[in-house]
C-alpha cells in the first residue's frame, strides 16, 4: 500500500460530519498506519504536494498572504508554489549544496520561506527553521555545533549572522538574502531558475528537518525529523485539527518554531488545503489580525492561549467570522470565560490540543468533540500515539485523579510521529527513551470520563506564553555580568503567559543589591538572549536551595514562588521588568 493512500484517506474522512461515525473511520485509519511497515523511500514533496495536490487541484491556491503593515497582498496555487519551490532547489544545488545539506531559514512569514521549506525536503536538504529574534550568542552555538551549508534570511538578521559565523569560523556555501546585502546573493537570483527539478531519493529515516529546541540544562538540543515523523506524522494534526480539502487555515505561528511547520505547513498541504501567511515587522495589531482572519474568510483558525486571551480585549461583535468552523488551541489550558465569549461571537468552541517539537499532535479535543468538550481539559490521546501516564517509579497509572508522567508507549508500536534522535546527544536520549518508553517531560492525570489535563513540566523547562526556556541559557547569560555570582533560573506562575521567567541573583562581592542593578541585569540579558528568554523578574538573595552535592533545587525555588504568588507577596529586592519605563522598546 503507498502511502499516497492514506492522505487521500484522511482527505476523506475530514470531510466527513463531526459524529461518532468520523471517530470510527479516524481510528481505523490510524490503527491501519500504526502497524504499516513503510516503504523505504518517500519523499513528501514528489509523491504528495506533486503528485496529488499539484496533479489535482494545482490552480487551487495553495498560500494567501498579506503584509498587515502594508496591506500588500500575494496568492499563488499548488503549481505555483511547486514551480517556485523548485527554482529554488536549483539555485542551492548549482551553488554546491546537495542532499542532506543543512540549510538554515532564518526568515518571516513571506512566501520565500514556503517556497525554500518545500524545496529543502524535495532536495532531501536538512531545514533548521530559526526564528529571526535569535541573537549572535545564539547563533554562534547553532553554527558552531551544526555548521550551515546555506542560509536563507531577511535583511534585518543579516548582521547578526554575519558575526556569529565569523566569531566561529563557520562560512557557508551560499548565503540568500530576503533583499539586498553585501557579501550575500539576492533571492532575485532564484527566478532565473528553471521550474522543474528531480527530486532527491530520500529514504524514510533521513533527516529532513533539525529544530533546536530548549532543555533543562546544557544548550539547546538539536530535535531531528525524517522524511516520514513530520510529514506523514502530522496526519494527526490535520485530524485533531479538522483540516478539509479547501479550506482556508490560519495559524498564528511565526517561522523558526515547529508549530510553523505543524500547523503553516504540514497540517494544510497534507489534506489540499489553502494556508495563510500574516506577516508584521513590529508589534502585532491583535485587531488589524483578527480584521484579516475574517477578511479572508478562514475557516480554520488556531491561536496561542496569549492570543486568545489578547482577542478577549476587543469587541468581538464587529467582526463577521461567517467563514469560520474551527477554532484551535495548544500550549496550556484556557478559562472557560474565553472559551464561553469566543463561542458566543463565533459559534465554535475552542479546541485544545497537546503536542511537542519532538512530536506531532498527541492528544487533543478532535471536531467529533463538539458539543462534549470540558473546558480546561486537553482532550484524549490521538489514534497515532499510544499515550499513558506513568508514576515516578515508571509504572503506569490507570486510577483517575493520579498525577504522572505523560509517556508514549512504544513496545505495541512506534508512533510515527515522534521524532528520531536528539542529534549528537546520547546521554539525552537515554535520559527521555527509558525501557518501552518515551517520557515527553509533561505531567498530568486523566479523569473517569477519559479526559485528560495538564499539570506542568517534570522537568525545568519553563513554559511562558507559547515557548519553552531552558533555566541553563539564562542562568549562563547572567552569570556573564561582572556583579553576578551565581543565578538561579525558574518559572514564576503568571495568568497570562502560564509562566514568567524569574532570576533568583547572588551577587559578587562589593555589589549591592539596587534598581539600577537591576536595570542593568535586565539591559544586560537583552542583549544576549532572544526576547522570549529575558528575565521578567530578577530577586537579588543571599543563597538558594541546593542539594548536597551542590545543585541548585529549582523545584523548591518552584514552591517558593507558587507560594508567594498565593499570597501576593513580593521579595524585599525583587524587580519586576514591567515598572521599568526605560524597556519599554524590548
Amino acid at each position: 500500500m503507498g502511502l499516497e493512500t492514506f492522505y487521500r484517506d484522511l482527505m476523506k474522512v475530514n470531510s466527513m460530519d463531526d459524529t461518532e461515525q468520523k471517530a470510527e473511520a479516524s481510528k481505523a485509519l490510524f490503527e491501519k498506519l500504526n502497524h504499516l511497515e513503510l516503504p523505504e523511500y518517500f519523499n513528501w514533496a514528489e509523491e504528495i504536494f506533486e503528485g496529488i495536490h499539484v496533479k489535482e487541484r494545482g490552480s487551487q491556491p495553495a498560500l494567501k498572504w498579506i503584509n498587515l503593515d502594508t496591506d500588500e497582498k500575494r496568492e499563488c496555487t499548488y503549481a505555483e508554489m511547486a514551480a517556485e519551490g523548485n527554482k529554488f532547489l536549483n539555485y542551492v544545488r548549482s551553488k554546491g549544496v546537495k542532499k542532506d545539506g543543512i540549510v538554515y531559514m532564518m526568515s518571516p512569514s513571506v512566501p520565500e520561506t514556503w517556497f525554500a521549506s518545500l524545496a529543502t525536503i524535495k532536495g532531501g536538504m536538512v531545514s533548521v527553521p530559526t526564528a529571526t529574534t535569535m541573537t549572535v550568542r545564539e547563533l554562534e552555538y547553532r553554527f558552531e555545533t551544526y555548521a550551515p551549508d546555506a542560509i536563507l534570511a531577511d535583511e534585518v538578521s543579516t548582521d547578526v549572522i554575519d558575526e556569529a559565523l565569523a566569531n566561529v569560523g563557520a562560512k557557508p556555501k551560499i548565503k540568500i538574502v530576503l533583499g539586498k546585502k553585501s557579501g550575500w546573493n539576492s533571492y532575485s537570483e532564484v527566478a532565473q531558475e528553471s521550474t522543474t527539478a528531480e527530486a532527491a531519493k530520500t529514504k524514510k529515516d533521513d533527516i529532513i528537518l533539525c529544530f533546536f529546541t530548549s532543555g533543562t540544562t546544557g544548550m539547546a538540543k538539536r530535535v531531528a525529523h525524517t522524511a516520514t515523523s513530520y510529514p506523514l506524522g502530522h496526519l494527526s494534526t490535520a485530524n485533531v485539527i479538522g483540516i478539509r480539502p479547501g479550506d482556508v487555515h490560519n495559524n498564528l505561528s511565526q517561522p523558526g518554531w515547529a508549530k510553523w511547520a505543524w500547523s503553516c505547513f504540514f497540517a494544510p498541504f497534507n489534506v489540499g488545503a489553502t494556508t495563510t501567511g500574516f506577516y508584521y515587522a513590529s508589534k502585532l495589531d491583535i485587531g488589524k489580525y483578527l480584521a484579516t482572519v475574517a477578511d479572508f474568510k478562514v475557516n480554520v483558525f488556531c491561536a496561542p492561549p496569549t492570543a486568545w486571551r489578547a482577542f478577549m480585549q476587543l469587541d468581538l461583535g464587529k467582526y463577521k467570522f461567517d467563514a469560520l468552523r474551527e477554532s484551535v488551541s495548544a500550549g496550556e489550558p484556557l478559562n472557560p470565560e474565553i472559551i464561553q465569549k469566543w463561542k458566543k461571537f463565533t459559534d465554535t468552541e475552542i479546541r485544545d490540543f497537546y503536542g511537542q517539537t519532538e512530536s506531532t499532535a498527541m492528544i487533543g479535543n478532535p471536531p467529533w468533540f463538539k458539543g462534549k468538550i470540558v473546558a480546561g481539559s486537553f482532550g484524549r490521546p490521538t489514534f497515532l500515539y499510544d499515550v499513558v501516564i506513568l508514576d515516578d517509579d515508571g509504572k503506569e497509572i490507570n486510577k483517575p485523579d493520579d498525577v504522572g508522567h505523560i509517556a508514549i508507549r512504544l513496545d505495541r508500536w512506534r508512533a510515527i510521529g515522534l521524532f528520531s534522535q536528539y542529534i549528537g546527544n546520547p546521554e539525552k536520549m537515554n535520559e527521555v527513551f527509558v525501557g518501552n518508553y518515551y517520557y515527553t517531560g509533561d505531567r498530568a492525570s486523566f479523569d473517569e470520563k477519559g479526559y485528560w489535563w495538564f499539570v506542568g513540566r517534570a522537568d525545568d523547562v519553563i513554559k511562558s506564553s507559547d515557548y519553552r526556556v531552558g533555566p541553563f541559557e539564562v542562568e549562563s547569560a547572567l552569570i556573564e555580568h561582572p556583579a553576578v555570582a551565581e543565578a538561579a533560573v525558574v518559572g514564576s506562575p503568571d495568568p497570562k503567559r502560564w509562566q514568567l521567567v524569574k532570576g533568583y541573583v547572588i551577587l559578587a562581592p562589593g555589589y549591592e543589591p539596587s534598581r539600577e542593578l537591576a536595570l542593568e541585569l535586565f539591559q544586560h540579558s537583552i542583549k544576549l538572549l532572544a526576547k522570549f528568554k529575558i528575565p521578567r523578574i530578577i530577586e537579588f538573595v543571599p543563597e538558594v536551595p541546593k542539594t548536597l552535592s551542590g545543585k541548585i533545587r529549582r523545584i523548591e525555588l518552584r514552591e517558593i514562588e507558587i507560594e508567594k504568588k498565593e499570597g501576593g507577596r513580593k521579595g524585599q529586592h525583587e524587580y519586576f521588568y514591567h515598572e521599568f519605563p526605560e524597556l519599554k522598546s524590548s
